[in-house]
């Protein structure tokens, strides 16, 4: 049976960019093996909790607008773009209904950055305001090796990487399966906020080796599958094995979940 993941319109407003964006999400979804159930932003909390009890999973798209500072206690300076309320709205919806049940989820670009606000993170507003980054981090849609990122030993992004543990070749050679620890990647590259505290229960999984930039958390929990990237593999998902590991692993995830007891401890924000 082919497996359900709610993604939200990735805005409310701009319908050239969901135009643009939503189908190389849903193209990705649909070759790692799971179907996508789009979650208008324009429903009620009624409708969109019927929608997410359809699906065993959670993906957070990019979007054109940023996430209100004020939710992690700042002003937005002159640099931050204007936020997206039905966006946030759904997004928290998406992600307490995730939390509650343990459904997986995947986090990209802007939904890695609602979902550490959400667990209580902050972000950087801008980075060539705030950290005066001399890396690109927005040098366009076309640019499929942006700059490089590299991934921490032992995290979940990490075993994406690392060969089979029980291939016979890998068995040979202990040392080259160990390399992909910590690995180094190239990504794409199309933000100009990042995460400035990691949120609660979160741990950093990548960052740009050249300024110290967050490139990607994930949970830390061993039975629950949350990763988030600030890049973009759904761009990227044919050209890319790293982006076709987060999809298949995703969907890998989905496909086995089992809900949440009830006597299970929920988490929250």
């Amino acid at each position: 049976m082919t497996v359900r993941i709610a993604i939200p319109e990735p805005t409310s407003t701009d319908v050239a960019y969901n135009q643009r964006s939503l189908p190389q999400y849903l193209a990705a979804l649909q070759s790692a093996g799971a179907q996508a159930v789009i979650v208008p932003l324009h429903e009620t909390p009624e409708r969109v909790a019927r929608l997410l009890a359809g699906a065993q999973g959670v993906l957070l798209p990019g979007s054109g607008f940023d996430v209100d500072p004020r939710r992690y206690g700042e002003n937005p300076i002159p640099a931050c773009a204007p936020a997206d309320p039905q966006r946030t709205a759904v997004d928290e919806l998406m992600l307490q209904d995730a939390f509650n049940l343990h459904k997986p989820i995947l986090g990209i670009c802007q939904g890695l950055q609602s979902l550490n606000v959400w667990r209580n993170g902050s972000l950087i507003q801008d980075l060539e305001t705030v950290l005066h980054t001399p890396v690109n981090h927005s040098p366009g849609r076309e640019i499929a090796e942006a700059h490089p990122v590299v991934i921490a030993a032992g995290s979940r992004l990490a075993r994406l990487l690392a060969p089979d543990p029980n291939a016979e070749d890998v068995k040979r050679n202990v040392p080259a399966a160990k390399a992909a620890q910590g690995a180094q990647s190239y990504v794409n590259s199309s933000h100009h906020q990042a995460i400035h505290h990691v949120g609660d229960n979160l741990r950093i999984a990548a960052i740009s080796p050249a300024d110290g930039v967050i490139e990607a958390v994930e949970l830390d929990s061993p039975d629950h599958f949350v990763l988030a990237v600030q890049w973009h593999p759904e761009r990227t998902y044919s050209a890319s094995p790293l982006s076709r590991a987060l999809f298949t692993a995703f969907v890998h995830a989905v496909e086995t979940w089992q809900p949440r007891r009830i006597d299970e401890p929920v988490a929250t924000p």
